[in-house]
């Protein structure tokens, strides 16, 4: 895996001279010929032509010559817990193996596997590319930490926006392990406030049943958290200027959501004209509006390819069944809506792993319709807009961050290009030749469709 610096004190200014620039704009925009210099802060302080730029004295030169310079990509759905491998779920358990699971995942033991694997995660999704994350939902509060240690430069890793364990109802989708309960709107607000106390910078709420958690046929896409409990959530959150996500796989659960102000919708459904109106003009959202990920990377396989080389249960394929083809039609809808679609693939889950992002804008172009430059630009412009980043990251821009890729083609024309890195900086700090650990079979089969 690429060279990942721990613990310098200041950042090394560099230029990349000679370079094509994807700049991530929906046309596809292309800068020829483009020298873009880093300073030691980690900040973009020149975008010019080669021919006129001025790199100081002491700034390590990098010919970029027949590259191209491409902002970071943006996963705006990830979680942190497992690495893609098929997860085990769908079954039944008794209160006492739950227990038994719960004190085993929330003891010393459990939460040192959860801070060492979500480490990993981190890592693997910043050599594929990721230079920015929002975690929504893990066991605890280790993507917390992390961001702390990243923040501080003990560690290179991607911006990192931090939900803690999502927010349920009791037996709901996350719960028990990767979510806090509540039956009422107060309880809500508290578990809300717990979270923040705890340093999240996103929340989560699950407006619905889910797949991969789903004990009986016909639970993805129930409503689960009211809309009144869910309005206090924003209400907290936002207060603190934090964004809300809602898990949500069905019109119902979508609606509810949008009525209680979240800020993005993930997974999704058909969307309805009285959607539509709310992601485009949400009176209760932070920003006055809402965002859709559709997230096809987590559905998609779960229909397309074989039970058998899944390994899932009959209940969890059943599941997919019943909300696959919604999530693909609500990507469709909300790109000719024009609502704010950005790009989130749901790491973590089965066949999701922390390196394949640049897999989900493949998926856009080829089920929901988008072009190669729209699924580009919606996995940077438009997460780092949805997610509140854009005064700092998104784009190729004087005084924002150096979130950076440097790639053999342009992924507004090709977006395999994504899937092999040269190069990889994340707010300045470069990580060279970034390698990930790839699974060959999980990757052949999702080949196949």
């Amino acid at each position: 895996m690429g060279i990942m610096v721990v613990g310098r004190k200041e950042r090394e200014p560099f230029a990349l001279e000679h370079a094509r620039v994807a700049t991530g704009n929906e046309d596809g925009e292309v800068w020829q010929d483009t020298t873009v210099v880093v300073g030691s802060d980690g900040r973009i302080e020149q975008i010019a032509p080669s021919a006129q730029a001025y790199v100081p004295a002491g700034y390590h030169r990098i010919d970029a010559s027949g590259k191209v310079v491409a902002p970071g990509l943006i996963n705006a759905h990830t979680h942190l817990f497992a690495d893609g491998k098929p997860l085990k779920a769908g079954g039944q358990t008794s209160p006492r193996q739950e227990q038994m699971a719960l004190a085993l995942i929330h003891g010393p033991v459990g939460q040192a596997y959860a801070a060492a694997r979500a480490r990993a995660s981190v890592k693997t999704l910043l050599n594929s590319g990721v230079t920015t994350i929002r975690s929504l939902g893990d066991a605890g509060y280790e993507a917390v930490h992390l961001r702390e240690k990243i923040d501080a430069d003990e560690m290179v890793g991607p911006r990192i926006l931090a939900s803690g364990p999502m927010l349920s109802i009791p037996g709901g989708h996350g719960a028990p392990y990767i979510a806090l309960t509540s039956t009422n709107p107060q309880e809500a607000r508290v578990n809300a406030r717990i979270n923040l106390e705890h340093g999240a910078n996103a929340l989560k709420v699950a407006a619905t049943g889910g797949v991969t958690d789903a004990k009986e046929l016909g639970v993805a896409g129930t409503p689960q958290m009211d809309e009144a409990s869910m309005e206090a959530v924003c209400e907290e959150a936002h207060e603190m200027g934090v964004i809300v996500a809602a898990h949500a796989q069905s019109a119902a659960g979508v609606l509810a959501a949008l009525k209680a102000g979240v800020d993005t919708i993930e997974h999704g459904a058909p969307l309805s004209e009285e959607m539509i109106d709310l992601f485009l003009h949400n009176p209760k959202a932070l920003r006055g509006y809402s965002g859709l990920n559709s997230t096809l990377s987590a559905g998609l396989p779960l229909v397309k390819i074989s039970q058998e080389e899944l390994g899932i249960s009959d209940v969890v394929r059943a599941n997919s069944e019943l909300v696959a083809d919604g999530m693909v039609q609500g990507a469709k809808d909300g790109r000719e809506a024009g609502i704010s679609e950005g790009m989130g693939t749901d790491t973590a889950m089965t066949f999701v792993t922390q390196y394949n992002t640049w897999r989900e804008l493949d998926l856009m172009v080829r089920y929901a319709g988008f072009t190669p430059a729209q699924a580009f630009h919606a996995a940077t412009q438009v997460n780092a807009k949805n997610l509140g980043l854009d005064d700092v990251t998104g784009s190729i821009a004087l005084g924002k961050d150096a979130d950076l890729l440097v790639l053999d083609g342009d992924p507004a024309v090709d977006v395999h290009f994504l899937a092999d890195p040269k190069l990889v900086i994340a707010r300045g700090w470069p990580v060279w030749r970034p390698k990930v650990k790839h699974f060959a079979d999980i990757d052949r089969l999702l080949d196949t469709f």
